[in-house]
Formats: C-alpha cells, structure tokens, sequence
C-alpha cells in the first residue's frame, strides 16, 4: 500500500476507534497490556499452527466472528455448546449448523492463554482476535482489534436465524440487515469482501446458479459440476467464493462480481445495477481502498455490543457458562 493510502487507512482506523471507545468505554486495544501481556502473541501463535494444518481455517475464524457479532453483539454467544434439555444455543441455527467452523481452534486458543493468564481474557475477546489474525495471514490486512469483551451467559437460537443475513437476500435486504446492526451501506459491501477467501456449500448457491440471470453462463455451468440442481443431492459439496485465489485475501472477489461471477445470490446482489456498483468497482480496481474499508467495518461490528442489562461473565472454557 502507498504511504498516503497508508495514512488514510490510519486516519480511518483511528476516527472509529475515538468512535468506538466513545460508544462502548470499556473496550480499548490496550485493554490487555498489563493483565495479560502476552496474549496477541499467544493468539498469533496458534491461529498459525491452525492455518498451517489448514490454511482454509482462517476464513473459517473470520466467519465464526461476524456471526457471533450479529447475534446479541460480539459476546462469544456462538461458542455455547447446547445442553440436552436445559440449553439450546446458536450452533444449531440454520445459518451456523454443520457450516460455521473454528470451534477447536478457538479452544485451542483458550486452552493456551489459560495457561498464562489464568481467568483474565473472554472467549468473545479471542474469537475477535483470530479472526484479525486469520485475515493478516492469509495476506489481507490487520487492525487494532478493540478489547474488553465479556461473554454472554445466554444465546439466542431465533435471532441467529432470523438476523445472520440469508444466502437469497437482494440488495434492499442486505442493507437493512447491516442497517439493524448500525453498519451502513459501506461497511456492507467492504466487509462483504471476506468471501474473497473461503468456500460455500453448494445449499447456498444452488438457486443463484441454475435460477438467476445475472450470472456468467460458464461460470454457472462451472459451478453446476459439483452441484445438483436438486436439492438434498450434493447440498454440502464445497465450492470456493473466489475460484483464482481461494485461501489469498485479496480484491478479486470484488472482479469477480464485476464479470457476474459471485458465488451466492446476495453476493452478486452488490453489483447488480444499483446503489453499490460504484463502490464495488472501486474495490475492484483498488485493493488499498478495499482494505482499508475492510479493517474499519471489522472495528466497527467488533464494537457491537451486548444488550443493555445482558449478565455476562469471563468463561473459563468458551463452550459452557460458569458454574
């Protein structure tokens, strides 16, 4: 990136942070310093050995953070295992089961810093920092990730299916999704860019790629190879967003919506002759842009909090509440 795309990112970076400690005080990149002052080392450290026995794993921890944020704000709710009988959490929603990904590395992460700063740092606080990680090592960009999280005590099955944004959204539904979590139609469309890396199943694209007109012939055909048109035949078969450079954090996914070759409905949705094609062809053309939005949308979801009056706690393992 150029020295004065640099600044600009900067100047970005720290307007949200003035913004963000302003709206939720206790949350601060330093919040750590002194309890816990190796923890973004430990973090990085086995977010690494993670990627390093599957490099997919990073988009995997990206996607595992913005569906805890969405979902009672950024409070580890996702984490939650259900208990038979008395507990019914997220992991079983429509959006989250048998897709989101990351759990036994999260604990990993957990295990690890227990190790060295016993009680101090939140389940919440980690998932946000691997997923910061998971980016910067798959070559995309990193952020002062705010801290001082706590976890939530509860989950909430019902607002994990109906506010994590549906595969068949269209434009005005991704916006007003955003828009329920204070995110504009910017932060949208930047943070929308994580599907540069990563894969879908093939229940998620299958409608976009044998019904929809705004798609590249071959690359519908492509992708029927490995998808049935009749569901529930091949509903988990994996295809990747970005077929040039899957597992690199890149701008190619905004090129790839340019030459009508999005994966999923509600990624070609962004550029579809409406309000964000300027801005998706802008991302196309300069990366430096895109990362720079990409990293301050994430402060920003990171800084969704939890609701007002929410009893949370420091888990002491991230799969269940404290006893």
């Amino acid at each position: 990136m150029a020295s004065s795309s640099s600044c600009r990112a900067w100047h970005c970076l720290l307007a949200v942070f003035l913004l963000s400690s302003t709206a939720y005080g206790q949350l601060s990149p330093s919040f750590y310093d002194t309890s816990c002052p190796t923890l973004q080392r430990t973090v990085r450290a086995t977010v690494t050995k993670a990627l390093r026995a599957e490099r997919r794993m990073g988009a995997s921890l990206l996607r595992l953070h913005f569906h805890d944020c969405f979902v009672q704000g950024c409070d580890g709710s996702i984490l939650l295992d259900d208990v038979a009988g008395s507990f019914v959490g997220e992991k079983t929603a429509f959006p989250n089961v048998n897709s989101v990904r990351g759990y036994e590395v999260i604990d990993q992460i957990k295990k690890d810093v227990e190790l060295v700063c016993p009680g101090v740092v939140s389940c919440a606080d980690i998932a946000a920092l691997a997923a910061r990680d998971g980016t910067s090592l798959l070559g995309g960009p990193s952020w002062a990730v705010l801290l001082g999280r706590q976890d939530s005590t509860t989950a909430s099955m019902m607002e994990a299916n109906s506010d994590l944004p549906a595969p068949s959204l269209n434009l005005d539904g991704l916006i007003a999704a955003f828009a329920k979590k204070q995110l504009s139609p910017r932060d949208l469309t930047a943070l929308s860019g994580a599907h540069t890396v990563g894969f879908s199943q093939c229940q998620n694209f299958r409608g976009h790629i044998y019904n929809d007109t705004n798609i590249d012939p071959a690359f519908a055909t492509l992708r029927q190879r490995t998808c049935p048109a009749t569901a529930p035949a091949g509903d988990t078969n994996l295809a990747p967003f970005d077929v040039q450079t899957p597992l690199v954090f890149d701008n190619a996914y905004y090129r790839n919506l340019v030459a009508r070759r999005g994966l999923l409905h509600l990624d070609q949705e962004l550029f579809n002759g409406a309000s964000q094609d300027a801005l998706v062809s802008q991302y196309a053309a300069n990366r430096a842009l895109f990362v720079a939005d990409f990293a301050t949308a994430m402060i920003k979801m990171g800084n969704l909090a939890p609701p007002t009056g929410a009893v949370t706690q420091i888990r002491r393992n991230c799969r269940v509440v404290n006893s």
